[in-house]
């Protein structure tokens, strides 16, 4: 079992920065990859980002303002959101797999809670 532990959403104006973290624990020597996804309300579930090795993969949509990056010495993967903007406004999730990175949801086996990012116009 792997259990993830996302923190550092909060409420942000338009144009700021946040990081998000996701801390790893159990049997993260099995994990491959990690990602991150977002919902918003009466949306389904969408990839943001992911990280496999040293390979990164990211929606368009967040190209170029958001960057994923990981620590394996403190089991964590990171999600540095730049330029934010309203429409960023969703719970974000970290999720881990095994085998390389995916972009749906169903491709991945373990999840965290979630941690609410909000975007003010």
């Amino acid at each position: 079992q792997v259990q993830l532990v996302e923190s550092g959403g909060g409420l942000v104006q338009a144009g700021s920065s946040l990081r998000l973290s996701c801390a790893a624990s159990g049997r993260t020597f099995s994990i491959h990859a990690m990602g991150w996804f977002r919902q918003a309300p009466g949306k389904e579930r969408e990839f943001v980002a992911a990280i496999s090795g040293a390979n990164t993969y990211y929606a368009d949509s967040v190209k170029g303002r958001f960057t994923i990056s990981r620590d394996d010495a403190k089991n964590t993967v990171y999600l540095r959101m730049n330029s934010l903007k309203p429409e960023d406004t969703a719970v974000y999730y970290c999720a881990a797999k095994y085998g390389s990175a995916g972009y749906r949801p169903n491709e991945y086996d373990y999840w965290g809670q979630g941690t609410q990012v909000t975007v003010s116009s």
